[in-house]
């Protein structure tokens, strides 16, 4: 299954509709937001696609109601950290990670943001990344979770 996953919008509707259309494009079965998001028009924007939406806070969330608008509207929101089981892998998406941080050592992958740059390292059998920020453009993770790989796509 092909995952789209993004971070850091901070309110960039155009750009977050330019990533969107790519996924919808490829046929992504998903899309993970590491946080950042901004605003609820962000939200809105990327359900509008109609692609199954998991999602974390940022520091950066502070609009009144996102919280319980995701609560809503996602497949599966938590504030801080998301626990997913996709494909029979353990997944966890978090909007900043500490790689010292023992609880993320449960899972297969970590999906992060909030440092607004590309990054992909193992640590003690968990592979982090970070998808880059979509605030700087055109900025993203392809993770196909039958193979585990990531692919960045970087347009800024």
């Amino acid at each position: 299954m092909k995952i789209l996953t993004i971070s850091d919008s901070h309110g960039n509707i155009a750009n977050l509709k330019a990533v969107m259309e790519i996924a919808k494009k490829l046929e992504f079965k998903a899309v993970i937001h590491c946080g950042d998001w901004d605003n609820i028009k962000s939200v809105e924007t990327v359900l509008e696609y109609g692609i199954p939406l998991y999602a974390v806070l940022g520091n950066a969330d502070v609009e009144e109601g996102i919280e319980d608008y995701l609560k809503f509207n996602a497949e599966k929101f938590d504030p801080h950290l998301l626990k997913l089981d996709i494909d029979g892998l353990k997944i966890g998406v978090i909007h900043q990670a500490s790689l010292k941080d023992e609880k993320l050592h449960e899972f297969k992958v970590v999906f992060s943001g909030h440092y607004h740059s590309k990054e992909e390292k193992m640590v003690n059998f968990t592979k982090f990344a970070r998808p880059g920020a979509i605030i700087n453009g055109i900025n993203f993770a392809v993770f196909e979770t039958t193979s585990g790989t990531i692919e960045f796509v970087n347009e800024q």
